[in-house]
């Protein structure tokens, strides 16, 4: 039974997804760099390719200024070397010019057939320090013309940032309809929650004790009852499975077991969000749980001594990670983005050991965003379509 009403109610099935790591973000030991595990276009899109084999319906494709690939030119790149995976586009709402980005959204989204969703950031810049009122007001701006040049003839919006009048959307049309990609959105700030609650999808978080994360998700759905709407909920969680939980265990002590604390510091502290709540929060975990870093049984804090943002991983047999995962789903949780080191390992661990007994959906479909797909009819010779 599900804590919170959902948007995709009575489904048992949730959406899946794996993590492609653009930005500098695998490692065999964490905090210590390895050349062919390190950002580039061959690895992170040998990620999504592997993701796709072992059945994930999704796959994060995170944004970073301080390093990294471009993710709008990844995930188009990813476009005609996948098939059946979703990609979720992180986007930092200010970095393009909001008209130029639905059109960019929604060229990937025909590029992709409406395999496109989106990740809604709302963020500082290098350089800049703004206040989180002004941050999150862009955001909201940009969300909000966003959803007018997908769904309107023209945009019109007056705002405190941006003002257009009159200005076409036929070019920016995405290939989903409905309301164009879903929008995923993470925050923890009452602002964060309100823009959430008014215009997105999906709210991601991280993880945290039950107790905190039922609390969430029912500060969130208070904020969405009020513009009349209910959300699906989304999990950011790294994953450790081995055949037993000793061995899970081991490894996850493996894992850290070349990590040094300063470079595990200068590792997070180069995130823009370093100093973020969500953050805040990760810390605090690390700081409540026990001597081996267990905040709850299957809830491992290690992670987060390299890592800005998530922090965490569930860690044991398959037959304890599905239970954890079938009881996060009971909660109310709809999408789960995973992850792991090395991510094409870990990647093949959770694909052979636990995603055959998941029960598996495309949020997109469930929303009925994707319009049924005719099959093309092959080109004749020197024929053009």
């Amino acid at each position: 039974m599900s804590i919170v009403p959902i948007t995709s109610p009575d489904l048992d099935a949730a959406e899946y997804a794996w993590f492609a790591a653009l930005c500098s973000d695998d490692y065999r030991y964490l905090g210590v760099p390895e050349g062919a595990l390190r950002s580039s276009w061959a690895h992170c899109s040998d990620i999504v390719r592997e993701a796709e084999t072992q059945g994930f319906g999704n796959i994060l494709c995170p944004s970073s200024y301080q390093v990294g690939q471009d993710t709008l030119s990844f995930v188009a790149g990813c476009a005609p070397l996948t098939s059946k995976i979703n990609l979720l586009a992180a986007v930092r709402c200010g970095e393009m010019q909001p008209i130029m980005l639905a059109r960019t959204l929604a060229t990937l989204d025909h590029m992709l057939e409406g395999r496109l969703t989106v990740n809604i950031i709302s963020s500082d810049f290098p350089g800049e320090t703004e206040d989180s009122a002004f941050r999150y007001n862009r955001s909201r701006e940009v969300v909000q013309i966003l959803k007018q040049a997908w769904s309107q003839d023209e945009i019109n919006h007056e705002g405190n940032i941006y003002q257009f009048e009159g200005l076409t959307t036929d070019p920016a049309r995405p290939y989903q309809q409905n309301g164009g990609p879903l929008l995923y959105f993470g925050g923890y700030s009452p602002p964060a929650l309100d823009l959430c609650g008014e215009f997105c999808d999906v709210y991601l978080m991280w993880p945290e004790t039950r107790p905190d994360l039922t609390e969430r998700m029912k500060a969130v759905h208070e904020r969405a009852a009020s513009y009349g709407r209910t959300l699906d909920y989304g999990l950011r969680c790294h994953v450790i499975v081995r055949d037993t939980e000793a061995e899970a265990r081991e490894y996850a002590a493996e894992l850290v077991s070349r990590l040094d604390d300063d470079k595990g510091t200068e590792i997070r502290d180069r995130a823009l969000d370093s100093t973020s709540l969500g953050v805040a929060r990760q810390a605090r975990n690390r700081e409540l749980a026990d001597m081996e870093g267990f905040i709850e049984p299957h809830l491992w804090t290690g992670v987060g001594r390299a890592r800005s943002g998530c922090g965490a991983a569930l860690v044991g047999s398959a037959d304890q990670v599905l239970s954890e995962l079938e009881a996060y789903r009971k909660m109310g949780i709809r999408a789960f983005i995973l992850s792991g080191y090395p991510h094409i390992d870990e990647c093949r661990h959770f694909g052979t050991h636990v995603m055959p007994h998941l029960e598996t959906c495309s949020l997109p479909e469930v929303y009925g965003r994707v319009p049924d797909k005719v099959p093309a009819t092959p080109l004749a010779a020197g024929e053009r379509r």
